[in-house]
């Protein structure tokens, strides 16, 4: 049996991680999906993004229309006062793959509405990989699964105006 680390943890304790420096949006889906694991309700919250990356959607215009609010303002997971997202633990996220948020899962695949990016994403420590290793082998991901959460993840964030619409007149049947 290895001793030796995910490659999210080892990345953890060499740098700050995705899951410390983004700012993770959940579909309403995804939102139930957590509510239902954790028992938790009060994990998300609406804010505007912090950082100008997230406003670069000019070749995924239903994310914009979709994912933000009139004021500017999308759902994220909370953060710990740290910076952390609230479900990073020292080994990892502590939510199992099928319920962790669908732009988590996808990660390290950029993507848009029209479909995955043949180039990853920037921003995963490849040079901790092993000797041979590619990154999506050391994240046991690959391209078919990540096709399957794209599918999923834009089918979720349609789901979104109508959610938000809902919740805006009726609150309390939001998540019912």
């Amino acid at each position: 049996m290895s001793c030796e680390l995910h490659i999210c943890a080892a990345c953890a304790q060499e740098d700050k991680t995705c899951c410390q420096t983004c700012e993770v949006y959940a579909t309403p889906a995804d939102v139930q999906r957590i509510a239902q694991y954790t028992g938790e309700a009060d994990f998300t919250e609406f804010v505007v993004p912090g950082a100008p990356v997230y406003y670069q959607f000019a070749d995924d215009p239903i994310w914009k229309e979709a994912v933000f609010c009139d004021d500017g303002s999308r759902r994220i997971l909370k953060r710990k006062e740290n910076g952390d997202c609230r479900y990073l633990g020292s080994h990892g996220c502590q939510l199992p793959t099928e319920v962790r948020p669908l732009v988590c899962r996808l990660y390290p695949f950029d993507f848009n509405e029209q479909g995955i990016y043949d180039k990853l994403a920037k921003g995963c420590p490849t040079h901790l990989l092993r000797s041979g290793q590619t990154l999506l082998q050391a994240l046991d991901m690959n391209r078919e699964k990540a096709e399957c959460w794209h599918a999923q993840l834009y089918r979720e964030v349609r789901q979104e105006p109508a959610y938000l619409a809902k919740q805006a007149t009726h609150p309390e049947t939001v998540g019912s």
